[in-house]
């Protein structure tokens, strides 16, 4: 196995839900010892946040759980990513239509949610906590953390 799996994170602004994903999934594909195999990157739909670091509270709540997020920088989705990525993994289903309506012009790996790997009943979206408070970041890693592992399944099953 030459080929790195390649898994793209997408949410809104790029620095709220996705560089947590990011985070937490690349602790998981550490600790899985996975890392050559496996590529973390995340953006956001929009373009409004673009070179920022995450959202103080994001790295907070990342931090207080071992994780530093704090050196991502907030780039935006391009089509091109739909070829260079092995998974599309996005946060809610405003994400998936915005990144679909590029997949269906341009083709490539299809959007999906992530939270589709976590194995959980209900909607399938990780909320956005922008505008609340610091137990909706906490609530975010949460589901981050059960969708990651699920992904790392899938991805150990598929290598199998």
């Amino acid at each position: 196995m030459t080929d790195k799996v390649r898994v793209l994170f997408v949410c809104l602004g790029n620095i709220c839900r996705s560089p947590t994903a990011q985070g937490v999934f690349q602790r998981a594909v550490d600790q899985a010892g996975l890392d050559r195999l496996v590529e973390v990157d995340s953006c956001g739909t929009g373009s409004w946040h673009v070179g920022k670091a995450p959202d103080e509270r994001a790295i907070e709540a990342a931090r207080r759980r071992g994780i530093d997020i704090g050196h991502l920088r907030a780039r935006q989705f391009q089509p091109r990513d739909l070829a260079r990525f092995d998974f599309v993994l996005v946060m809610d289903r405003q994400n998936l239509a915005d990144v679909r309506e590029h997949w269906q012009r341009e083709g490539g790996t299809e959007p999906e949610l992530f939270l589709a790997y976590a194995g959980m009943e209900g909607p399938l979206e990780v909320p956005d906590p922008y505008f609340g408070g610091a137990q909706g970041f906490e609530r975010v890693l949460d589901l981050i953390e059960s969708a990651s592992q699920g992904l790392i399944a899938s991805i150990r099953e598929q290598r199998a």
